[in-house]
């Protein structure tokens, strides 16, 4: 008797966990394609985790090592004595790959993004960063997408010498004020540099001595933030290449509007405004840009790419989650906080709620008809719920890429770089793309 009960007691215990390693593994396994796909389709705009990298490779088919895409912290010497520092008086950064074989005399340089600040408290917070100081950024970061050495992921760049330029103004790089400040309200705040355009510069110039200066082609990219930045240098960056020199420029995610929020009033314009004066960005705009009845024009790019020179291409979808949530429908716009689900997920609007988000998509491509008009420019809007594209595998040129006309992002940017075709691509209004990301809210909604 008291053997069989010790007996069943041990299958039990058996029996229970044999059933806790099966459900272990495939919750492992979900919770491994459901990384997959967050990786995938909703990349940070900072730099990706080693382990978050290796599953897009993964998920792609590609084999290259890990190691082979981490890329070393350069800080720039000397910088200081030219007053070109981060918001905390640190050094400015940037990342290097070298180039070679066809490459080794291209050059593709990226700025990152990460929004802005618009006081002298939040700059002060945000010094405290790597989105405002040298010394809180990762030694290592990986390269993938625009930036990825892989043939197959990133066919027309892959052995580019390739360049991530770190982000610490807070102005699209390109603050100037001369003073400096200690803000109040701030746990062990140091002084706050408003240094942008001269960080900018000095980080150019470094690469110039580096063999920038010797360029057969350059190719001047960056994301969110980084990508407005993009646009307001991309001049200023020809004006430093050899005249023979093939130049051009590629903002991802930047094309940031100029309109009123569901609420009627211009809100986002309200934040550039206090950005521009607190940093004084306006003393670098281009000449060309008139300023004197509105000072946040010229930090709009609807109103800056009429009078650019420098061939330029637009990447951007056309449901840009990040404008969608900060300057379509703000907090402030939706007081009742009708639009709280969403803005977060789409299959939760309603009819009406998706038809006023159409209209933002009317408006971007109402405003990107004088990018079409322009000889040599690009243009990539598809209709996915998206922000950055360029700097991640998967979207920039995976199996699972978004597409346009079968054509992807890296592709058609190929094409309108190298001149081998017309490269502007305008998608349908969505939910026709299939290519977007399968879980996306609104296609579920239409699947139904």
């Amino acid at each position: 008797m008291g053997l069989s009960v010790a007996y069943s007691s041990s299958a039990v215990v058996l029996l229970l966990a044999v059933a806790t390693i099966v459900l272990l593994l495939v919750f492992e396994d979900e919770s491994s394609q459901l990384s997959r796909t967050l990786v995938d389709y909703f990349p940070s705009s900072s730099s990706p985790s080693s382990s978050s990298a290796f599953v897009q490779h993964q998920t792609d088919g590609e084999s290259s090592q890990l190691e082979s895409d981490l890329v070393d912290l350069t800080l720039v010497e000397g910088a200081a004595e030219k007053d070109a520092v981060c918001l905390d008086g640190s050094l400015p950064a940037y990342h290097l790959r070298r180039g070679f074989g066809s490459g080794k005399r291209n050059w593709l340089i990226h700025m990152e993004g990460g929004g802005w600040c618009s006081s002298d408290l939040s700059c002060a917070q945000r010094s405290q960063t790597s989105l405002g100081s040298s010394k809180h950024m990762a030694r290592q970061i990986l390269f993938s997408g625009i930036l990825s050495m892989s043939p197959s992921l990133n066919p027309d760049f892959y052995n580019w010498n390739q360049v991530k330029i770190r982000y610490c103004d807070g102005a699209s790089f390109s603050g100037d004020v001369d003073s400096d400040l200690v803000p109040s309200g701030v746990r062990n705040a140091q002084h706050i540099h408003y240094r942008g355009q001269k960080l900018w510069q000095a980080v150019i110039g470094d690469l110039l001595h580096r063999g920038l200066a010797d360029a057969d082609k350059a190719l001047l990219s960056g994301c969110s933030a980084g990508g407005l930045a993009a646009i307001l240098h991309c001049d200023k960056f020809q004006k430093f290449l050899p005249k023979k020199a093939t130049v051009k420029c590629l903002s991802d995610a930047g094309y940031f509007l100029d309109v009123q929020d569901i609420s009627g009033n211009y809100s986002f314009r309200s934040f550039y405004e206090k950005v521009i004066k607190l940093q004084n960005v306006q003393a670098n705009f281009p000449e060309s840009c008139d300023s004197k009845d509105d000072v946040t024009k010229c930090f709009f790019p609807e109103y800056l790419v009429k009078d650019i020179q420098t061939p330029l291409f637009i990447l951007n979808p056309a449901y840009d989650v990040w404008q969608l949530q900060n300057i379509w429908i703000p907090d402030s716009a939706d007081i009742s906080k009708a639009w709280n689900l969403c803005k977060n997920d789409p299959i939760h609007c309603s009819e009406g709620q998706i038809e006023i988000l159409q209209g933002y998509r009317k408006k971007l491509i109402e405003r990107l008809k004088i990018v079409q008009q322009k000889d040599l420019w690009g243009l990539f809007i598809n209709s996915c719920f998206l922000h950055c594209q360029s700097e991640v595998d998967t979207a920039w040129n995976g199996l699972h890429a978004p597409r346009v006309n079968n054509q992807t992002i890296a592709e058609t940017v190929g094409e309108w770089f190298f001149e081998r075709k017309i490269a502007q691509e305008v998608d349908c209004a969505y939910p026709c793309n299939p290519t977007c990301p399968p879980w996306n809210g609104w296609r579920r909604k239409m699947l139904k």
